[in-house]
Order: structure tokens, then sequence, then C-alpha cells
């Protein structure tokens, strides 16, 4: 339960930060990119107006879906306090949310990645599709691939 939480939210700072511009996201700005998500708005030869882009649909993916993450994260912590307490029944009851929060989160970031496809030309789509399917599998300190 707290490796896919954890997933959830490296994938999430990690789809923001993906497509920043220079000088955004990590480590205040020095114009350099930093890590995976530097490296794929490289790869992917963004330009500005499409990392703006991307930019807006990330904001307006978030602001359009504020109540909810604010709802999962009560959640998650509310299910953090059922474990500590050993309230076994809250936490059936608790992880049967949780389940439904996390099909809907990867409702909300499939919408966003359509969306953010819909900018990119065609040899960026195919780019962004073989990195995709070069990295498929590999699961960080040896999970099992996630589906």
């Amino acid at each position: 339960m707290k490796k896919t939480l954890i997933a959830v939210a490296a994938l999430t700072l990690g789809a923001t930060l993906a497509f920043a511009g220079p000088g955004e996201g990590h480590r205040g700005g020095h114009g350099r990119h930093h890590g995976f998500a530097g490296k794929l708005a490289e790869k992917l030869n963004l330009t500005d107006a499409q990392k703006q882009q991307i930019k807006d649909i990330r904001k307006a993916s978030f602001e359009q879906n504020k109540a909810f993450f604010e709802t999962a994260r009560q959640t998650r912590q509310d299910l953090r306090a059922a474990r500590e307490a050993n309230d076994t029944a809250r936490l059936e009851t608790l992880k049967a949310n949780m389940k439904s929060q996390r099909e809907q989160m990867k409702q909300i970031r499939d919408a966003e990645k359509q969306q953010i496809l819909s900018i990119l030309t065609a040899e960026q789509r195919a780019q962004f599709e073989a990195m995709k399917a070069e990295h498929k599998g590999h699961g960080r300190r040896g999970d099992k691939p996630r589906d």
C-alpha cells in the first residue's frame, strides 16, 4: 500500500517536472534540466510553447481535481491513523476507498496524457511511445512491473 502511494506521488511529480521549462522545478532553477523529467522534455525536443501548453494542462487538471486530491490525501491520513490504532474494520473500509481513488487517479493521469499527446508532433509521439516501451517493466528496487 505504501509503495503504491509513493509510486503515485512520484509519478505525479515526475509528470509535472517532465514538462517544466528550464529553471523551473527542481533546485531553484539554474537553467538546467535535472533527472528523468528534464531528460524527457529534452529528448522529445519540446518547444517553449509546448512546455507552456503542457504546464497549462497540468495546472487545469490539478485545479479541476483539487477537491478529489484533498479527499485522497485525507483518506491516506485516515488509513495511517487506522493502521496505527489497529482498527481493522476501518482499515478495510479505507482500503476499498483507496482502491477506488487509485482508479480515479489513473483516469486523471490518462486524460492528462491524452491532452499532452495531442500537442506533440507525430515524431515526438513516436519518440515518446518508443521511450515508454523501452522503460516498460523496469520497476524500482526490484518491484514487479506495473500494469
